[in-house]
């Protein structure tokens, strides 16, 4: 074999070599660049699924909470329809009272409401106060004979006060004072008339 065959095949040898390597070297750059995007859109899969997971978390929580302000809307107007109705009952009752203070069934009533608080007071010397209608109609003369039946002395203030009907009755130094009015008996009556009233209105309901 001649120098320059010997050159030759040594060269091509080279050259083989070399693309081998160079093969070799592109089919793993190849190979990772596939391993890359394979994981890249893995990555980008689990990203999509995460992102979708808290929307969808996220779209959860916000239907939760509008049903949740929707049951307490809800609540809240059934609450205030339901005040609505207890307060117009006693409008209606307080309606009655004022129409019922207009008739003689009610002076009776009056007249037994000061013997009632009269007795409360257990005291001899007493001084009654009404409203400026029933001053028109009660007199000295009905107290008197009202008295003598009690074994008290029961005067009629000159003074008169802005309520439905009733009475106050006190002591004539006016340390001890007893409200017999209709107004604070209703008052007085209010939250237990209230938890009632709601009872009739909504027993269906129960």
């Amino acid at each position: 074999m001649s120098i320059k065959d010997g050159l030759s095949a040594i060269a091509n040898e080279v050259l083989g070599d070399v693309q081998k390597e160079s093969e070799a070297i592109i089919l793993f750059a190849e190979n990772q660049a596939k391993e890359t995007l394979k994981a890249g859109k893995e990555r980008a899969v689990q990203n999509y699924q995460t992102l979708m997971n808290q929307a969808t978390a996220k779209a959860e929580g916000e239907r939760r909470k509008i049903v949740s302000l929707t049951e307490v809307e809800m609540r809240n107007r059934l609450l205030q329809a339901k005040e609505g109705l207890v307060d117009t009952t006693f409008y209606k009752a307080l309606v009655k009272l004022k129409d019922f203070v207009t008739t003689k069934e009610y002076h009776g009533y009056l007249l037994n409401l000061i013997k009632k608080a009269a007795g409360r007071i257990a005291q001899k010397n007493l001084v009654i106060r009404v409203n400026a209608k029933d001053k028109g109609w009660l007199t000295q003369d009905m107290l008197n004979r009202l008295s003598m039946k009690l074994h008290y002395e029961i005067k009629l203030s000159e003074q008169t006060e802005d309520f439905i009907g009733g009475c106050k009755i006190e002591t004539l130094d006016g340390k001890i004072t007893y409200d017999s009015t209709i107004d604070n008996r209703l008052k007085e009556l209010k939250p237990t008339l209230r938890v009632e009233v709601a009872k009739i209105l909504f027993k269906k309901e129960a």
